[in-house]
């Protein structure tokens, strides 16, 4: 009765009125009242009023409810499904909407977006598994922008936005959406600023499902749709945009390319190649965010060739560490357009290491050579040079893989540096860290009489320098200064003593602490409660070491505290 009786006579009715707000008045009454299923099995009848309607009606607002109601009937139980199928349904609603369009020629590009955002919704919730179907979808709505250019409605391209949320929300999967073509054709009409918001989109989709991209292709796809973070699209000047975002949208990069991985070391160098590829377009603002983490993602592959053959496929163009660590050496040098010295120098020191962990000495002489010309030429701040030294001198401690003239060079150089910081305190503690670099405990290569008189001339050296630190503290205040950096000094002392190098003496040790002692004891020393109390726990370390007995013990008896 409802479909030959009733629906045809009110549409009849709805039609002829020609009054565009009983027209829009009526066609929701009809789509709220009666029963899904009744719209379901009539849908032929009622789609075909709509291209009826005056050209003024809202017809969006109503078509979309329709898409609404049979989308909310499909999810409700799965029973329903077949009668979808059996009547067609998307075929129809995506003919009908394609006929209101054309019979509103002057219907403004909202209504068209919103209307193919509502036909995606009803498409993924009744056909999820017809990637065809939606791809159809956002196909007429490249269709229908083309020739728009970039669309300035910012209700527009919400809807845009929304309809291209649509894929990531129902298949919480990235990797499905890539396999819309379609997809990005849409995104090419979202000005920049949106264009950023849809790919923070992506990425949080990303983030949050865990999804893991395994293949270049699929990287190479990715990117393209996120570009509008990766490089600027439009002429953008970088003081225009807002500091705070920009950083935000660049970490959001960061982690993502953190989370590309495939175990396979072929494809996962030419992942790294392919984001390479695209962090190096977007500018040198942006390397500094981008960078590092492709450096640590080629780290990790290095880590994962480590201990293998040259050659473990058996062909010339296999990935293999050296050639990882040859790009690795380009894309760090591509910081000093930025420039950032101090976090290339960072990223060489690391390259270094991993090098060291391979065996393959003269890569690592490579790396350790450019953070060097880095410190000499770039880093100028002082407290940049007090940081940046300590790096050197403690990844150089870690290093087994240098030969006596190699280690030599680049600890020697090192040594020097740590004597020129402008600061004498920061000189100081420079000095006796490198004494570390000439007595390296599970390295018997770096434990030879020579070196233990290195060891000592370091501590002395940083002696000299705390003196002089002291006597320009006395000349300052009028007062003595404190004695922070001599029981510092003590406490290397008593380190290598322990560990048993010959140069260092008990009469050295005993010096050493009268020194201290007498400089405490001065009248005109300035109190310094925390160096009162570090010098007493050396005092109690040594102490406790005479307690112990042993070996140990008998070394430590005749200090005298």
């Amino acid at each position: 009765m409802y479909k030959d009786t009733v629906l045809p006579r009110i549409l009849e009715q709805v039609v002829n009125c020609k009054d565009e707000l009983a027209q829009y008045y009526l066609m929701d009454c009809i789509i709220q009242v009666f029963p899904d299923e009744y719209h379901l099995q009539t849908l032929d009848v009622l789609l075909g009023a709509f291209p009826q309607l005056q050209p003024t009606v809202d017809i969006k607002t109503v078509l979309s409810r329709l898409m609404e109601r049979l989308s909310n009937y499909a999810a409700s139980s799965a029973d329903v499904l077949p009668e979808f199928l059996q009547v067609e349904a998307f075929l129809k609603l995506n003919n009908a909407i394609g006929k209101v369009i054309e019979a509103q020629p002057d219907m403004p590009i909202l209504g068209v977006i919103t209307l193919y955002s509502s036909l995606l919704t009803f498409t993924l919730h009744v056909h999820p598994d017809r990637l065809d179907y939606a791809d159809q979808v956002l196909g007429a709505c490249v269709r229908k922008l083309s020739g728009k250019g970039k669309l300035e409605d910012n209700k527009a391209t919400k809807q845009i936005v929304a309809l291209l949320s649509a894929p990531l929300e129902k298949y919480n999967d990235i990797v499905t959406a890539l396999k819309l073509s379609n997809y990005p054709r849409v995104m090419e009409y979202l000005d920049s600023e949106t264009n950023k918001v849809m790919a923070t989109v992506i990425i949080q989709s990303i983030m949050k499902n865990k999804t893991h991209i395994s293949t270049a292709d699929r990287v190479e796809a990715l990117f393209e749709l996120i570009k509008g973070l990766i490089k600027d699209l439009d002429g953008t000047l970088d003081d225009e945009v807002d500091e705070d975002d920009f950083k935000e949208e660049q970490n959001s990069v960061s982690r993502l390319i953190q989370m590309l991985y495939n175990d396979d070391p072929e494809e996962m160098f030419k992942i790294i190649c392919t984001v390479r590829k695209h962090i190096l377009a977007g500018g040198p603002k942006r390397l500094s965010f981008t960078v590092p983490p492709l450096v640590f993602s080629s780290l990790k592959l290095v880590r994962q060739l480590q201990g293998r053959e040259e050659n473990p496929f058996g062909e010339e163009e296999s990935t293999t560490p050296k050639k990882i660590f040859q790009l690795l050496n380009q894309t760090v040098e591509t910081l000093s357009n930025v420039p950032a010295p101090e976090l290339a120098l960072q990223l060489y020191l690391q390259c270094a290491e991993a090098a060291n962990d391979c065996d393959l000495e003269p890569v690592a002489y490579e790396f350790f050579t450019q953070a060097y010309i880095l410190y000499e030429e770039e880093i100028s701040d002082s407290r940049a040079q007090v940081t940046a030294i300590h790096l050197i001198i403690g990844t150089l401690q870690r290093m087994h893989v240098f030969g006596v003239e190699n280690r030599d060079t680049l600890t020697h150089k090192a040594t020097g540096y740590s004597a020129k910081l402008l600061k004498k305190p920061d000189q100081c503690r420079a000095v006796y860290a490198c004494s570390h670099l000439f007595w390296v405990d599970d390295q018997d290569n770096v434990k030879d009489g020579e070196r233990y008189v290195e060891v000592l001339l370091c501590l002395k050296r940083a002696l000299r320098i705390a003196n002089a630190a002291q006597q320009m503290s006395n000349a300052a205040r009028g007062s003595t200064g404190s004695v922070t950096l001599f029981v510092e000094i003590l406490n290397k002392y008593l380190y290598f003593f322990e560990k048993g190098n010959p140069q260092i003496t008990v009469a050295a040790i005993q010096s050493l602490l009268e020194l201290i002692t007498t400089e405490m004891q001065s009248d005109s020393s300035t109190p310094d409660p925390a160096a009162d109390a570090f010098f007493a726990s050396t005092l109690r370390y040594i102490e406790f070491q005479k307690q112990k007995g042993g070996a140990v013990g008998e070394k430590y008896e005749p200090i005298k505290v």
